[in-house]
């Protein structure tokens, strides 16, 4: 009795195999390349436009707080040559370099100040430019998976994706289908008409 329920298990374990390897070969896979579509995306365009201007911005900012240092390092310059001048009397040259030392402390202050404001303003365009990624990102999961849904794949992996090992996490795929085309087609189809003409001067 027990060898004939141990042969009815093993029946039924093998009947479960046999229907999930069945399932298996139902499931509609494909394979997507998001950094071709993060690319030709028009939103990424505009976005590293506006990061561009926030650049440049910041480049600018940074160059107008240099510039009253760069004088005051011309002016270290006379003061120092002036306490350094043998036929100044003591009196005029160690007033030279009182006025130097003071002026050396004040133009490293402004340095550090500026070295600060420079590196805040670089964080926060580093945070805001990874926020907007994201966004961008999170559209294209939208738009893949909704193309996905439509088209009733079961799976779609995204053949760029790497682990934290730096390889690549799709290594082989007999027969997925590619759905990046696809997908590219109307990819930028909500894309403003002046963003377009913008596009298309760029080229």
């Amino acid at each position: 009795m027990q060898m004939i329920r141990r042969l009815i298990a093993v029946a039924v374990a093998a009947l479960c195999v046999g229907n999930a390897m069945a399932q298996d070969t139902k499931l509609k896979i494909a394979t997507v390349d998001m950094q071709q579509l993060f690319k030709a995306y028009y939103k990424t365009a505009e976005i590293q436009e506006q990061l561009n201007l926030q650049q440049e911005k910041i480049k600018k900012l940074n160059e107008e707080k240099s510039e009253p240092i760069r004088k005051m390092t011309a002016e270290l310059e006379e003061l120092k040559q002036q306490y350094e001048d043998s036929s100044l009397s003591e009196t005029k040259k160690q007033a030279a370099y009182q006025a130097h030392q003071l002026k050396f402390n004040q133009g490293v202050q402004m340095n550090r100040e500026r070295e600060e404001f420079l590196q805040r303003r670089i964080r926060a365009l580093n945070e805001h430019s990874t926020k907007l990624m994201q966004d961008i990102l999170g559209d294209l999961r939208d738009i893949v998976t909704a193309y996905s849904k439509a088209e009733g794949y079961d799976h779609v992996i995204d053949k760029t994706a790497t682990s934290t090992s730096q390889i690549n996490v799709l290594l082989y795929s007999k027969d997925a289908s590619d759905i990046t085309s696809a997908i590219l087609k109307n990819l930028n189809k909500d894309q403003p008409e002046a963003s377009k003409g913008a596009s298309d001067a760029d080229q």
